[in-house]
């Protein structure tokens, strides 16, 4: 585990934007190479590897906290009530970058809208997380089937919006959007994402997504799970395979969705 106050550390250290996230990242490395050490000296790693991957991670923090400083993007944020497309518009940035930005803007004294943010590929596997909601996702696996960031790649340009609900009865509004990234050549293969991005409903009327959303309507809300293994909920269509610490009986004159019910 990183030291928490790491990316703000490295943040405070970033330079005004207007310069690539390929640059910054050198810069980050180059300029600021002593205070990245001292946060990964504070960390426990099992071997040099995941430190030398820690690192790289760090100095692209730096990156993205120089192209979307934390004052005015967070200013912008509130202004535009975290239109994706609309701060993407204003910083000259991805939209992938703006949604990762909103989750970390969580400073003591001047925190946004606490989000969480993910990305995963075609085959599901999570390849971006971060969180500053009770939402944590499941660091093997696939995430829950019915959580709409799996949607977003059949609908290709378009922000999604849910409502959903998890095990433990928190609310969240829930944003997807796929994400393709040339490979900057004719052969060169594209890579494609959807990212996912969202808060508690009792953050959603910050949101400008939310304003034609029924958020008390509780047939709105898709209840969904971290993953099938953690996730306790005994009629949900779309499970592939049983929780780790629930007792299951077998009916073997009974035909259903799942040869076996959760006790």
């Amino acid at each position: 585990m990183v030291w928490p106050g790491a990316s703000s550390a490295v943040a405070a250290r970033s330079p005004v934007p207007k310069t690539s996230p390929g640059a910054l990242h050198q810069i980050a490395l180059l300029e600021h190479d002593d205070l990245i050490e001292a946060t990964l000296d504070l960390a426990r790693f099992h071997g040099p590897e995941a430190r030398a991957i820690c690192k790289v991670g760090l100095a692209n923090y730096f990156a993205g906290a120089a192209l979307l400083p934390y004052g005015r993007f967070l200013d912008h944020a509130r202004a535009l009530r975290h239109d994706l497309e609309a701060l993407a518009g204003a910083f000259e940035a991805s939209i992938e970058q703006v949604a990762q930005r909103l989750s970390n803007l969580q400073r003591i004294g001047a925190k946004g809208v606490p989000f969480f943010f993910v990305r995963v590929d075609r085959a599901g596997t999570i390849t971006k997380r971060h969180s500053s909601t009770r939402l944590q996702f499941a660091r093997f696996g696939g995430a829950c089937p019915l959580w709409n960031v799996h949607s977003a790649f059949e609908a290709p340009g378009r922000i999604l919006r849910q409502l959903a609900q998890t095990p433990d009865g928190a609310r969240y509004l829930c944003l997807a959007r796929d994400i393709s990234k040339p490979g900057g050549s004719f052969r060169a293969p594209v890579r494609r994402y959807a990212i996912g991005l969202g808060c508690e409903v009792v953050h959603a009327e910050h949101l400008v997504y939310a304003d034609d959303l029924d958020l008390k309507a509780e047939a709105a809300y898709e209840p969904i799970g971290i993953s099938c293994r953690i996730c306790e909920r005994r009629d949900c269509h779309q499970r592939a395979v049983p929780p780790l610490e629930r007792p299951l009986s077998v009916d073997f004159n009974s035909r259903d969705l799942l040869p076996y019910r959760i006790g």
